[in-house]
């Protein structure tokens, strides 16, 4: 634009200077010459103005690549914002994926450890509940044993209990070496008013009581060996170990020509001192009715608070045993296992029995009267005797 100015100027001097010359009278000559090298200058105008076209083409060529070069330029600022806004969020992500991964391998090294502890109380908990069944697994061989040795020396603490009992109250102990019948001798046997009187020991066999019932049954048949004899009693007892009450049904057995009584230890006693009772009477035939029928109700009394004493330690018995796989069975495993470890660390030490210490009525009776007065004191209800045994068809 600035040369197209500069042209035009000068070819205004030009012609300016011509104008001037012309009016002062400049020869003819001199004229041509000029005309000659106006032509020229016009020709040189003319070549400039080409020139200073394609200088203009060229301009705004120029300018139009200089206003794409501007958008290029502004795009490129732009695009380096962008550049440096992604740079700078790269670098927020590295930061922020270091920081993760960190985190990452601090939760794994937690897991791994949490693992790692959760392994070894895993393997900590199986050995404890290995050790615990070992323990009841023990436990229970060791009482099945106790249980099989209680029953091996049943007939001698049968044996010796009996001549505690005949020690105490003067009664004769027959022996079964000294007993008068050489070919049936039984277990053990005592003498009142000249009468035998039999109690033979039984224990099964092992610890499967399934068939003890059928094998009791079986051997009040063979009672009849003793039974056959005049001087033998026909009142004859089974004297059998306490712990095998909840598999026993039947407690007494009518046969023809003799009764047999299934009892316990517990029940010897009241039951030889009931039986004593007759021998204060020097004949029998001498008693009086009234006399006879208190001894028959005495003995009946005797006799029918040791089955129903038997009865209720079996029914209680049965009670306790299904209280005791219910608590297994219901019970959530970290209680049970707190019972168990409660369980074993509770000991019941019953009142010891002393040799030749006699144990007194009335002992028992006022130690009675001083629970009942306790009972009352706490307001604790009597308990009405409405609890229904099974009874067997064939026990009277």
């Amino acid at each position: 634009m600035e040369i197209a100015i500069i042209l035009t100027l000068l070819t205004l001097v030009i012609l300016s200077l011509i104008n001037l010359l012309s009016k002062r009278g400049i020869s003819q000559e001199k004229v041509l010459a000029d005309k000659e090298r106006i032509l020229e200058l016009e020709k040189l105008l003319s070549t400039n103005n080409e020139i200073i076209k394609n200088h203009q083409q060229n301009i705004a060529l120029h300018n139009v690549k200089i206003n794409d070069f501007e958008q290029i330029k502004m795009q490129n600022i732009s695009l380096r914002a962008k550049l440096d806004n992604t740079e700078d969020e790269r670098n927020n992500l590295k930061n922020e994926t270091v920081v993760l991964r960190k985190a990452e391998e601090n939760r794994n090294e937690t897991l791994r450890k949490s693992v790692e502890s959760t392994n070894i109380l895993q393997s900590s908990l199986t050995n404890e509940r290995q050790r615990l069944n070992d323990e009841r697994v023990k436990e229970t061989k060791d009482n099945i044993e106790k249980l099989k040795k209680s029953w091996v020396e049943h007939e001698k603490d049968i044996e010796n209990y009996i001549q505690l009992i005949c020690r105490k109250h003067v009664i004769k102990y027959i022996s079964q070496e000294n007993f008068p019948h050489a070919r049936n001798k039984p277990d053990n046997s005592i003498e009142i008013m000249d009468q035998l009187i039999i109690f033979d020991a039984k224990s099964p066999a092992n610890d499967d009581l399934s068939n003890f019932p059928k094998y009791i049954k079986s051997q009040t048949e063979n009672l009849k060996k003793y039974a056959k004899h005049e001087d033998v009693k026909k009142d004859l007892f089974l004297v059998i170990p306490s712990n095998t009450l909840h598999v026993i049904r039947q407690f007494t057995y009518n046969i023809s020509d003799y009764n047999v009584y299934v009892v316990t230890k517990d029940a010897l006693e009241p039951i030889i001192i009931s039986l004593k009772k007759i021998e204060e009477y020097e004949f029998a035939d001498k008693l009086s009715p009234e006399e006879r029928d208190n001894v028959c109700r005495i003995i009946g009394k005797f006799a029918h608070t040791t089955k129903r004493r038997i009865q209720i330690d079996q029914f209680f018995a049965d009670e306790f045993l299904d209280t005791l796989q219910k608590a297994g069975s219901h019970l959530p495993r970290e209680i049970l296992e707190s019972v168990i470890q409660f369980e074993n660390a509770e000991r019941l030490n019953p009142p010891m029995e002393k040799r030749n210490k006699q144990i007194l009525t009335k002992d028992l009776k006022e130690k009675s009267n001083q629970i009942s007065r306790e009972t009352e004191l706490r307001k604790i209800p009597k308990i009405k005797t409405e609890i229904v045994f099974k009874e067997n068809k064939d026990e009277e």
